[in-house]
């Protein structure tokens, strides 16, 4: 009757559906000596388990808190923030020291010995003022357009 027993204990072991005092039954059955012949291969595995019980460690397990771990990873987010914006600093003054035009020294500003150049340089740059400010009435007018009809769509 005790082999059927632990042979279904064992077999629920293995299934995984054994409770706490059934396996401790069969850890029991096979650390005695008179354990059946065909459930012998069983006997070093529950041997192995009640040996480790047996054992303690000495060894000392570091615990490493969460924020340990959060202070360590805002401190490496935070330093690679600032080497990006460090970057993006560099890169946008070495693009516009590129772009800019050369300095010319103020006694060469809007100084004309000759005045038929002078007359020239006075001509075309109001020339392209007149087109500035022409593109810009232009756009007031569609700005005008679209109030015309809000109003007539919301009529205030």
């Amino acid at each position: 009757m005790e082999l059927n027993r632990i042979e279904n204990i064992l077999e629920k072991y293995f299934q995984g559906e054994t409770t706490i005092a059934e396996e401790k039954e069969l850890k029991d059955y096979f650390s005695s000596p008179d354990v059946a012949q065909h459930l012998e291969q069983y006997q070093p595995m529950f041997g192995y388990f009640s040996q480790v019980k047996e054992q303690k460690s000495t060894q000392e397990i570091p615990l490493i808190t969460k924020s340990r771990d959060k202070k360590r990873n805002m401190a490496w987010l935070s330093i690679a923030a600032s080497v990006v914006v460090l970057l993006g600093i560099g890169t946008f003054m070495y693009v516009s020291e590129k772009n800019t035009a050369p300095v010319v020294a103020q006694s060469e500003l809007g100084t004309y010995d000759n005045p038929e150049e002078a007359l020239a340089a006075t001509q075309k740059a109001l020339a392209m003022l007149s087109n500035n400010v022409n593109v810009g009435i232009e756009s007031v007018q569609y700005i005008q357009e679209y109030e015309q009809s809000k109003n007539k769509i919301f009529k205030q």
